[in-house]
């Protein structure tokens, strides 16, 4: 028997939805007429997120400011999420810092671990219980296509990225037969604000290579149309994705290393 194509949303949770792909998925569910939970840390661009959406397409729209680097935080949004029971709950904040590894600040590790890590796997767990109870659901978990090799100079970022995607191919099958489905979304570079926090991530890239926030909120909802499991936005990424796979690991490393090396950004011995 196919399954039903996930479309329907009565209420859906977004995180790191003041800007780009969680604004972006944002305005999409509304558009689908769903009623929403936005949550980031800057009650500013939230407001006017939330007042926007809510004019032009007529729904609720509650805002939630939360760090979800810290634990009071995500303790607020996993008790929304007990309460409110959302249909479907949008994994989307996360940052990363470029730069070796060495040199890295412990602040920046530790809270790039938290928020890409802990707080997506707890906000997950909130959900998945209230949705295996109804008998429905889904949860997003937003990954990148920077965890399907390795990073150097990315090293933290691109480890947490590599969780998200075996942590959700794992729960998905654990899920099977619940009715609650579970997607790792994976973008390539994407014009957001990630860049201004992470440095230059992709600045020599060609244009072509980039997309649009809103082609991967796209991608993304057409993928829970289709209950895919892993959904990489953009036909050079899923190239990309599947030209990894074939590659042997020492390989693939050694590949990812000189290209890190000819921007400039690696300074250990060749």
């Amino acid at each position: 028997m196919v399954p039903v194509p996930l479309t329907a949303w009565n209420v859906s949770v977004v995180t790191g939805a003041s800007g780009g792909i969680g604004e972006a998925l944002a305005r999409r569910l509304a558009a689908q007429g769903s009623d929403l939970v936005l949550v980031a840390r800057r009650r500013e661009d939230l407001d006017r997120v939330a007042a926007e959406l809510r004019e032009r397409h007529g729904i609720t729209v509650d805002v939630l400011t939360a760090d979800l680097t810290a634990d009071d935080g995500i303790a607020a949004v996993e008790a929304c999420i007990r309460e409110r029971r959302p249909d479907l709950v949008v994994n989307n904040a996360g940052f990363g810092i470029v730069g070796p590894f060495a040199d890295s600040e412990v602040e920046q590790v530790d809270g790039m671990v938290r928020l890409n890590v802990l707080a997506l796997t707890r906000l997950a767990r909130a959900a998945v219980a209230t949705m295996v109870e109804r008998g429905s659901g889904a949860v997003v978990n937003v990954g990148s296509i920077a965890g399907e090799i390795a990073g150097p100079n990315l090293a933290v970022y691109a480890g947490t990225k590599a969780y998200v995607r075996v942590f959700t191919e794992s729960l998905a099958e654990e899920l099977r037969g619940t009715g609650v489905h579970v997607q790792a979304l994976l973008p390539g570079v994407t014009r957001t604000g990630f860049q201004e926090v992470a440095g230059d991530v992709g600045g020599s890239l060609p244009s072509f290579l980039w997309q649009d926030a809103d082609e991967v909120a796209a991608a993304c909802l057409a993928g829970l149309r289709r209950r895919q499991v892993v959904t990489v936005s953009g036909v050079h990424n899923k190239a990309f994705v599947a030209g990894v796979t074939l590659l042997p690991g020492s390989l693939a490393r050694r590949i990812a290393g000189l290209a890190s090396r000819a921007r400039g950004r690696d300074r250990s011995p060749v």
